[in-house]
């Protein structure tokens, strides 16, 4: 079995856990932005947002550079791969039981047409 950077893993998904954070990363897909115009974009106080930006920094979804007055965000450089590789892991052992499943249903449904009635 893999091993995964749990502390890692576990800050990533703490970050995404959260709908405005998953916002803010997409705002910032389509171009950087600073704390303030992402406040304005969600109707948050400038405080608030900047507690978002921390969590999304601290998962290194997101980097900040100040330059004067002004901090911008910008997407980091997690590209997600090892979250999305543990996903795909799991996403494959349910669609394995769920393929099982259906073969089980299926093999009924052909019993009961052959037997013409419901299997007890």
């Amino acid at each position: 079995m893999v091993q995964y950077n749990a502390p890692r893993f576990d800050t990533t998904f703490a970050a995404l856990s959260d709908a405005t954070r998953r916002g803010v990363l997409e705002q910032l897909g389509r171009s950087d932005a600073s704390i303030s115009d992402l406040a304005e974009t969600f109707h948050m106080t400038l405080t608030g947002m900047k507690k978002h930006v921390s969590v999304l920094e601290q998962a290194g979804l997101v980097t900040t550079q100040k330059v004067g007055r002004v901090r911008t965000c910008k997407l980091g450089l997690s590209q997600l791969q090892d979250e999305a590789e543990w996903i795909e892991r799991y996403r494959q052992i349910w669609a394995d039981r769920f393929d099982a499943l259906d073969a089980v249903v299926d093999d009924l449904k052909q019993r009961e047409k052959v037997d013409g009635h419901a299997q007890d």
